[in-house]
């Protein structure tokens, strides 16, 4: 494997085993090019994952596949140190919230990597549901007692909405955690998704599924801060302008932490 920090642009995929002609069964380098790697420039491991390495053979996951890749795993919580705390907007909520511990809960933020750049996969609930139904969401829900964590618990709810199976799922990393008014603290878990993902909603639970342009999401101009009256106090709610769809309240907010964490790394 790659002795290299994770954010390294690398077909490196952990199965890392030598065939008869010295070449990595995992990502088709010579030994001599994985030694090498760390010190290519960008342009050179660029040419070697869209070119070279392909003619070998070489398929890249989904994660590969995002030009965002390298900013988005130095900007994210890497999986194996998940985020603590309450969530990083519970100052602004904490006379709003109910009494008692939070519920824990996980959204599945989708990147689908498009000949036009990287998409993100949203749901919009049915108006039956009983928690913000009608709205327009990530696939997540209640971290359940057998998952085993977060990440689990994303993929999990997202088969059962949208039929996304764990094949075709690649994890990148942790958002910050956000705190809901109607008592969640939501673990938001980046993740790649095979662009070859054709959704099937469970009629139950998802009216539409669709997805938006990362670069629109995050571009500043296209988000709205609307002031509204709630319990007897003024607050802000986020909201994007996309067509035909309203994309506000937790989801834009967690859009909008997406955002100033890939600032950060800017």
């Amino acid at each position: 494997m790659d002795p290299v920090p994770h954010a390294l642009l690398t077909p490196c995929i952990g199965l890392c085993t030598l065939d008869a002609q010295g070449y990595c069964a995992g990502c088709l380098r010579s030994g001599d090019e994985i030694a090498r790697w760390r010190g290519m420039s960008d342009a050179e491991r660029q040419r070697y994952m869209q070119e070279i390495l392909p003619e070998r053979g070489w398929s890249p996951t989904p994660g590969q596949r995002l030009a965002e890749r390298t900013r988005l795993l130095r900007a994210l919580h890497p999986l194996q140190l998940p985020p603590d705390g309450p969530g990083w907007n519970h100052h602004e909520l904490h006379d709003l919230l109910p009494d008692g511990v939070l519920a824990e809960a996980a959204v599945l933020v989708g990147l689908l990597p498009r000949a036009d750049g990287t998409h993100v996969l949203l749901t919009r609930r049915t108006d039956s549901l009983r928690h913000h139904g009608g709205q327009v969401s990530f696939p997540g829900g209640r971290i359940e007692a057998d998952d085993a964590d977060a990440v689990a618990a994303a993929i999990r709810e997202s088969e059962e909405e949208i039929a996304l199976s764990a094949a075709q799922v690649e994890p990148l990393g942790y958002l910050d955690p956000f705190v809901t008014i109607s008592g969640f603290r939501v673990m938001p878990v980046v993740a790649a998704i095979d662009p070859a993902f054709v959704p099937q909603p469970h009629p139950g639970e998802v009216a539409d599924v669709f997805d938006v342009p990362l670069a629109y999401l995050m571009a500043p101009d296209n988000l709205r801060s609307i002031e509204t009256d709630y319990r007897g106090r003024p607050r802000v709610v986020l909201e994007y302008g996309w067509p035909g769809q309203r994309i506000w309240g937790a989801t834009a907010a967690i859009l909008l932490n997406l955002r100033r964490r890939l600032e950060q790394t800017a």
